[in-house]
């Protein structure tokens, strides 16, 4: 299964100059912030987090929360996403990837979802 998010850079960036840190906390765990070295990587992390929960066709709310989603890098500086065990199990996702790209004040994010068969 596959999802798409695209979030406003400025709209992440207004959030955070308004709530500081807190505004990143609602959406990411304390290893995601330190992964956030401007607000571009803010904005694809939010729009990766939304990609994903569409990509099980349920939206961010209240059977898959931003914190239900974990982002991390590989090695090489790529964006990997996991799902908790829970969502992970409920949904029968196998493998996970995504994509993140930012660019004139948009970014976008693309997730796609292996299933069990």
């Amino acid at each position: 299964m596959i999802g798409i998010d695209v979030t406003s850079v400025n709209r992440i960036k207004k959030m955070h100059d308004k709530f500081g840190e807190r505004a990143y906390k609602r959406f990411l765990d304390e290893e995601e912030i330190a992964l956030v070295k401007k607000v571009e990587t803010a904005a694809g992390f939010w729009a990766a987090k939304e990609a994903a929960s569409k990509a099980i066709g349920t939206g961010i709310g209240k059977e898959c929360a931003f914190h239900d989603i974990k982002i991390k890098k590989s090695k090489k500086g790529a964006p990997k996403l996991k799902y908790t065990k829970k969502i992970r199990k409920k949904y029968n996702i196998k493998k996970t990837f995504l994509s993140i790209t930012h660019d004139e004040g948009l970014a976008i994010a693309v997730v796609n979802n292996v299933l069990k068969v």
